[in-house]
């Protein structure tokens, strides 16, 4: 594992992996070895900004995840990365901090990027959500086709106004799963790929 805190040149090859605090950063980075890119762990907003692919996941809570994102100055980054349209993933956590709030954290404030709240799972069911459910893409999906996926959750986005709190971007697109209800398993726009659940 390589973890990086100053800002170096980036290469094609290379994935940087945001510590958020809340992650599973180990997984992650084994994952980008196994497809043969380096993944490097940084909490520097400036290597952010700079990467050409980063990733952003998350294991925890909404409003845990907030802070240290903006304790680190990273909301900005990021936030500069999706409004650029630029090869971004958030996994899980990464995927809820995208909205305005959550359940989980009252009075927390996501990123604001997705015009949404996130949502506790319906109480009639087993949560946390804990296994692989089936994942329905949307048609005009660029980077999934339905099948099973891994999910562990307790808190989704049941529902999103597709267009982004910022006028005139383009359209979020979602993919749905159901566990008690249905809610939005990934989320797609341009080079943005979000999910909640563990790909």
């Amino acid at each position: 594992m390589t973890v990086l805190s100053t800002p170096i040149t980036p290469t094609p090859a290379t994935v940087y992996i945001v510590k958020t605090g809340v992650a599973n950063l180990g997984s992650v980075v084994a994952t980008m070895s196994r497809i043969g890119a380096e993944g490097v762990i940084t909490e520097d907003p400036a290597v952010v900004a700079a990467a050409t692919y980063v990733i952003v996941p998350g294991v925890g809570a909404f409003g845990q995840a907030m802070e240290r994102v903006r304790h680190l100055g990273l909301d900005r980054a990021i936030k500069e990365r999706v409004n650029a349209n630029r090869p971004t993933m958030f996994i899980c956590v990464g995927q809820q901090i995208l909205g305005n709030s959550s359940d989980e954290s009252e009075g927390a404030v996501g990123l604001q990027l997705v015009n949404g709240h996130v949502s506790h799972l319906p109480k009639h069911v087993r949560v946390p959500q804990q296994g692989w459910n089936r994942v329905l893409s949307a048609p005009e999906s660029l980077y999934l086709t339905s099948g099973y996926a891994y999910f562990s959750n307790s808190y989704a986005f049941l529902s999103i106004d597709p267009q982004q709190n910022q006028p005139g971007a383009a359209p979020w697109i979602p993919s749905v799963s159901y566990h008690g209800a249905q809610f939005i398993a990934s989320l797609e726009r341009g080079a943005v790929l979000a999910t909640q659940f563990h790909p």
